[in-house]
């Protein structure tokens, strides 16, 4: 799921600024605090240079979120948060602030950017929203290439995972009681 968001504003008036958040939706560890912090500057840096190039707020924010999806650090393309299964569902969604035209895909695997995704959704297609087997199938007809859901996986989310099913696990024999 990408829950880091850019927001892109500018003009030809004044100078293009970009907010970036990501990594706010759980606790951080103290270790990976800083790791984090440079994700979201590098985030940060690459949607400013696509907008000082003269690019559009939407170009600028996919390329933030990209970044944000190929790290690790976040829980957005590898990095995600697994699903029960131990297996990587994505989301994502983006927005033309001019038009309001919307993209956005759902459950979608074997992507590693689903943002990418959800932009072609909003141009390409006259839908704003597509999920599962239906966005997998317009992903490979757009082109996109496809990445062993394996390498999405993290071992930080596997150990989650499994701490979570034991603490579930927990909780369920304790009502049995």
């Amino acid at each position: 799921m990408t829950l880091s968001s850019p927001w892109c504003l500018g003009s030809v008036d004044m100078n293009p600024v970009v907010v970036v958040h990501g990594g706010g939706a759980s606790n951080i560890s103290e270790d990976r605090k800083e790791r984090v912090r440079r994700g979201i500057v590098r985030a940060a840096t690459v949607g400013y240079s696509i907008l000082q190039e003269g690019a559009s707020a939407v170009d600028a924010v996919e390329g933030a979120v990209t970044v944000l999806e190929d790290d690790p650090e976040f829980n957005a393309g590898c990095g995600s948060v697994l699903n029960v299964n131990g297996e990587v569902e994505m989301d994502a969604s983006i927005m033309d602030g001019k038009d309001l035209s919307a993209g956005a895909v759902s459950a979608v695997r074997c992507v590693a950017n689903p943002i990418k995704l959800a932009r072609l959704v909003m141009e390409k297609t006259p839908h704003c929203f597509l999920t599962n087997q239906g966005a997998e199938k317009f992903a490979a007809a757009m082109g996109i290439p496809e990445i062993p859901g394996e390498k999405l996986v993290t071992e930080r989310n596997k150990k989650h995972l499994e701490k979570e099913k034991r603490e579930k696990g927990a909780q369920k024999s304790d009502c049995e009681k």
